[in-house]
């Protein structure tokens, strides 16, 4: 167990390496709370497309839908995402899920706007949308402005790991260790006097050299 004293030292880093970045990652966050419900399902189908494959290519492939208008026409879908130049792993099965979110539009729309609650809404997308678990639906609720609750992808929980928030990586996230890792990332976030959206962008940028959705 660290020491109070290398404790306080290591917090100071963080503090410092935050403060080198937290006009970058404040904009990013406002960024996320301006974007129109027009557009909320290109946030989505970006988030059904995050997992095992590069967030830079999900975000590439969502700009990509999103200017062939995916969201009104037939498009070949799996054709699209297996291109080279954004790649996405399991392309059948994501783009399944997007026809499937595009069909169920109007119901995830009408519960996103009779909610403000951020965890009741993250729990309706996760029994409710194919394709999204805890991690992708908190995903899609930050992107869309909701804020406090944790994307545990793999960098983060290196970053909780790092931090001791994490004894060990664990080896798979139920729901039950997901939520019991966000109190425990909540409580550092607190620690440290940065908010848990702050801490994810800079954990992010630190793997990717900029602040990333």
């Amino acid at each position: 167990m660290k020491q109070n004293g290398e404790v306080t030292g290591t917090l100071m880093l963080l503090r410092r390496e935050f403060e080198e970045r937290k006009t970058a990652i404040r904009c990013r966050l406002a960024e996320f709370a301006a974007v129109p419900r027009e557009e909320y399902f290109y946030e989505l189908v970006y988030c059904l497309m995050t997992p095992q494959s590069s967030a830079v290519n999900a975000g590439k492939a969502a700009a990509m839908l999103q200017q062939a208008d995916a969201l009104h026409r037939e498009l070949p879908l799996a054709d699209m995402l297996f291109r080279k130049e954004h790649y996405i792993r399991f392309h059948n099965t994501k783009a399944a899920h997007i026809r499937a979110a595009r069909e169920q539009l109007p119901r995830i729309l009408e519960a996103l706007a009779a909610s403000r609650d951020s965890r009741e809404l993250r729990a309706w997308l996760v029994d409710n949308v194919r394709g999204l678990g805890w991690k992708e639906a908190s995903h899609f609720l930050r992107n869309i402005g909701h804020r406090d609750l944790a994307i545990l992808d793999r960098h983060i929980l290196k970053n909780l790991r790092t931090y001791r928030v994490l004894r060990a990586l664990p080896a798979s996230l139920t729901p039950k260790r997901y939520l019991a890792i966000e109190l425990k990332f909540a409580r550092f976030a607190r620690q440290a006097g940065i908010s848990m959206d702050e801490l994810d962008l800079l954990f992010w940028s630190r793997e990717t050299g900029v602040v990333l959705k």
